[in-house]
């Protein structure tokens, strides 16, 4: 009986948190689906995420452990597949649509860039000493937000069943 209450116990606190989560995004702000049918991952929502996400979340070392360079890798969510990030059939419900449409400070995606001081002077490295081609080769810019069409295509997407 113990153990039984103890589960019930971790399982209310589990929906608790989840639904205070939820409760501290507001889902009015989230734009609408794309009225576009039969959108598909290779055709549609790749191109999106090859501009935007996959210079993190590709094949090599991807943040989060999270894939997003196929509709398998997301369907199969991050950290090894403990954690699903979209709920096919419900847009608003699935996390990836939450950090994408940037509702949630703490997990909007991209993030923004982290503020580095560099000396005055300083090029792209932080160093005034630095050859020119080294300068040219500085790190990529930081990838930009989806707009809200894009996030509304990627809502059509996961609303249609993501496939």
């Amino acid at each position: 009986m113990k153990h039984t209450s103890a589960l019930l116990l971790v399982g209310l606190l589990t929906t608790a948190s989840a639904t205070a989560w939820a409760a501290d995004v507001d889902l009015s702000k989230l734009p609408p689906a794309a009225a576009k049918a039969d959108v598909t991952f290779e055709k549609d929502i790749f191109p999106i995420f090859k501009d935007s996400c996959i210079q993190c979340h590709g094949v090599e070392k991807p943040k989060g452990g999270l894939r997003l360079d196929s509709a398998e890798a997301i369907l199969k969510g991050s950290h090894g597949g403990k954690e699903k990030v979209i709920k096919p059939g419900s847009s608003a419900e699935s996390d990836l649509v939450i950090a994408i449409a940037r509702l949630d400070p703490e997990t909007a995606m991209p993030p923004k860039p982290k503020a580095r001081n560099r000396p005055a002077g300083a090029g792209a490295g932080g160093n005034t000493n630095q050859p020119a081609a080294a300068a040219n080769s500085a790190p990529k810019p930081p990838p930009k937000p989806l707009t809200a069409d894009q996030v509304g295509l990627v809502r059509a997407w996961i609303d249609q069943g993501a496939k």
